[in-house]
Parts: C-alpha cells; structure tokens; sequence
C-alpha cells in the first residue's frame, strides 16, 4: 500500500499469523511514531485548509445567513482574521485527515490482533471515516441551522444587540460540528468491544436504561453549548446509534455461533 511505503511500516508476522511479541519500550516508539504521524497529517492538511481560508469562511458562515441574510460578524482585535482562519484551518485539517488518523491508529494495535482480524481493518476505517463525516454533515445541514435560529431569536427576544463575534462564532460551529462527527464513531467502538467479547447483546439489551442516562450526561458534558436545543439533537442521535449496536451485536453473535471452530 503506498501509505505503508511513505512512511515504511515493517510487518514482523509470527507463526500464529500475528506480530511477534515486543518490549515494553518498543510498544513507546510505536506510539510516539503513530503520534508523529498523526500531527504530520493533521499539519499538512492544516496548511492546505488554510490555502481556503476563504473559502472555509463562506461555508461556515452559511447556516447563520439562513437564519438572517443580512447577518454580519465582527472583530475586536487586529489579530482576530488570523487566529480564526488557523482554528478553522485547524478543524477543517482533522476533518481531512480523519481516515489517516484512524489508518495510523489501527497499524499501532495491529499487532494485538490475528490475521483474520486484520482482514476487517480497512473496512473498519472506511465505515468510522462514514460515521464521522455523517456526523458532521448531518451537524452542519440539520442542527446548526436549527441550533443557530434558536439562538438568535433568543437574543432577539431579549432585546439585545446581534453583534455576534468571529472567533467566538466560529469556535462554536467547528466544535460543535466536530463533536457531532466524533459521537457517530460510538457504532464503531461498541460493536469492537463485542467483537472481543467485553460487550454482549444481554449485557447492551439489559442495560439500556443506564445507557440512556450515561449519554445524556455524556452529551451535556461534551455539547460545545449549554442549550436544549444542541443538548437534545446530541443526546438523541448518540440514543439511536446505541439502539442500532444492539441489533448489530444481536446479528454479530448470531453470526459468530454459525461459523465453525
């Protein structure tokens, strides 16, 4: 594969068809490299967002102009087109490079894992970087306008100034929008905590009032806002996936018990 030739990953497979067993400290520099290789990736596509500054401004700036088109924005310091257009860059790099960093995330535990095991890596990485750009997209063309409207009747209705500032504007929307993206990977790490047994349908079917509690709580924690309005489209899509992991547990045991020894 020509990631593996950029930057030349070494398989050192044993006789059960894993990687043999390393040191402790060996295991350190495979995560300092995975790491190095994470911020490499993250950089690079930073500075290639960041080529589109512009661009990544208007698209941003979208679901506020659907709330009220004639909607401006403003700066208080000199710095403020600098400093927003890097965070921007910043996001816009993560969202970019998401499929490298879960390419390098899965090289560091593949040697933990079998041979069979391995074979289902990519498509675990195609089907968390669908889940993650879902979330997104699914943030950005359903929530944020909703969320934003919300927000602005609500300081229309106070009777206060609409004077809303860049940086401030778009911290919001690329945290909230990143948030979304990272919450619609939790398919990928439940149904991997079955797949190794830590989780089971009874266990994910026993306890779904518990869970519900535990992601509400989890979505108030992690919403980038306080409102009901971001609180429940997070809390509620966040419910729903756990639902579908339980079916697909469901259909993952069922499966495992078909397959010979």
């Amino acid at each position: 594969m020509w990631i593996d030739k950029i930057f030349k990953f070494r398989a050192r497979p044993d006789e059960a068809g894993g990687d043999a067993t390393k040191p402790f400290l060996d295991h350190m520099e495979d995560l300092r490299w995975m790491l190095v290789r994470m911020a490499i990736s993250v950089v690079a596509a930073m500075m290639l967002c960041f080529c589109f500054r512009h661009e990544l401004v208007h698209l941003l700036m979208r679901p506020l102009l659907l709330v009220d088109p004639h909607a401006t924005l403003r700066t208080l310091k000199p710095t403020d087109s600098i400093t927003s257009s890097l965070q921007l860059s910043f996001y816009a790099g993560i969202v970019i490079s998401f499929p490298l960093l879960l390419f390098f995330f899965a090289r560091f535990v593949l040697p933990a894992l079998t041979l069979k095991e391995k074979k289902y890596v990519l498509p675990c990485i195609g089907v968390g970087f669908g889940l993650f750009l879902t979330g997104v997209l699914f943030c950005y063309f359903v929530i944020l306008p909703r969320a934003l409207q919300w927000m602005w009747q609500d300081t229309v209705g106070l009777q206060w100034s609409t004077d809303w500032t860049a940086p401030l504007y778009f911290s919001f929307v690329t945290q909230i929008t990143l948030v979304f993206g990272l919450a619609f990977e939790l398919p990928v790490a439940v149904l991997g905590l079955v797949y190794f047994g830590v989780l089971s349908f009874a266990f994910l079917n026993r306890t779904r009032a518990y869970a519900l509690v535990i992601i509400l709580v989890l979505a108030m924690i992690i919403a980038p806002s306080p409102d009901i309005i971001t609180f429940l489209s997070l809390g509620g899509p966040m419910y729903l996936l756990y639902e579908v992991c339980i079916w697909l547990a469901w259909f993952m045991e069922k499966r495992q018990k078909k397959l010979p020894e």
